[in-house]
């Protein structure tokens, strides 16, 4: 099968994703084969690729927002022609199947039990710790597949498996009161998915972001106010989302905060936040949240939130062929929405 392989972990411009010929995969007992339809673009397969997250897994191939084809069920969950029962429901070869970040959970610490389960320390992630979709077949553990809502395209739905999911997660950790003013800070694959969530459900969104696309694509979608990175928004927010990489924007985003405010930091990787002023960025009983991953209830509660609300998906396209190229267009911020691999 035709793939990518992280090789040297550097800067895009090093070429660190090599394309290969490589073994279709085999389902392991709990296992899912797939076939590859699309699989988007995400920015920690960017930091994957580029070395700012450590190596998990030598050579892997990157790629957690897989929409697939099953094409086989592996042992343990039934025989080939026979349904797999998981905590989503059944799946059965030639069905629609959604492959996420999360991948593997211990089912028994007390995260797990608690409902915490983005939070295990035995978790493990696809595209980093188990090759993912940047090809033509995949395998993913039955229970942690996901059944994908109609309406979408299979473009439209890869960016959704993440983008979408972890922005809902953020959301969720950053508290947003109803009707509330929201604030969001980079304005990419993930965040205008979650501008659309909040959108719908009665929030008034203001957009701080520094590529004139993503200016545009705010405004369309119904963002009340949009300006550069750095600067203020109009009103007090009572919650933000951090989405671009970038430590330096967690103060002035903290200082745009009303009191009681909550910024939440949606990425798995963040340059260094400079030293806050106590008074100027914490004080008033400001809150500053991190987001890990997601638990697989955020993935399902969110997709079925996108099976009832019609979300707008901007998701160009790259061949399969291209994905060196798609990593590198999102390195330098040439990408608006979320881009798509197609096989």
């Amino acid at each position: 099968m035709s793939a990518w392989r992280v090789r040297r972990p550097g800067p895009m411009s090093s070429r660190p994703l090599e394309h290969v010929t490589a073994e279709v995969p085999q389902p392991a007992p709990g296992e899912l084969l797939v076939a590859v339809r699309a699989c988007g673009v995400c920015r920690t397969d960017l930091h994957v690729a580029e070395g700012d997250l450590p190596v998990h897994r030598h050579e892997v191939i990157p790629g957690h927002e897989v929409v697939a084809e099953v094409i086989q069920i592996g042992p343990g969950v039934g025989t080939e022609n026979a349904a797999a029962t998981t905590a989503d429901g059944e799946f059965a070869v030639g069905d629609r199947v959604g492959i996420a970040w999360l991948r593997h959970t211990c089912g028994t610490c007390k995260y797990c039990r608690s409902g915490n389960e983005n939070l295990c320390p035995e978790s493990r992630y696809t595209g980093w710790d188990a090759d993912g979709g940047y090809a033509e077949f995949a395998t993913v553990p039955a229970a942690y597949a996901h059944h994908l809502p109609q309406g979408y395209s299979d473009t439209e739905l890869a960016p959704l498996l993440c983008a979408g999911i972890i922005g809902y997660r953020a959301l969720l950790r950053a508290e947003l009161p109803p009707g509330g003013r929201l604030g969001i800070y980079g304005f990419g694959g993930s965040a205008h998915l979650t501008a659309q969530v909040a959108l719908a459900q009665g929030a008034e969104v203001h957009v701080m972001t520094r590529g004139e696309k993503a200016k545009e694509l705010a405004l369309a979608l119904g963002a009340a106010s949009v300006q550069g990175a750095v600067d203020r928004p109009p009103v007090p927010l009572d919650s933000a989302i951090l989405f671009a990489p970038v430590g330096d924007l967690v103060l002035p985003a903290m200082e745009a905060l009303d009191r009681g405010g909550t910024l939440a930091v949606a990425g798995i990787h963040l340059s260094d936040i400079p030293p806050m002023n106590y008074q100027r960025h914490l004080f008033q009983e400001r809150q500053l949240r991190s987001v890990a991953s997601n638990t697989r209830a955020d993935a399902r509660e969110f997709l079925a939130f996108a099976g009832t609300h019609r979300l707008e998906v901007t998701s160009p396209e790259y061949p399969l062929g291209k994905a060196d190229q798609a990593l590198a267009d999102l390195s330098a911020g040439r990408i608006s929405g979320a881009a798509v691999l197609v096989v």
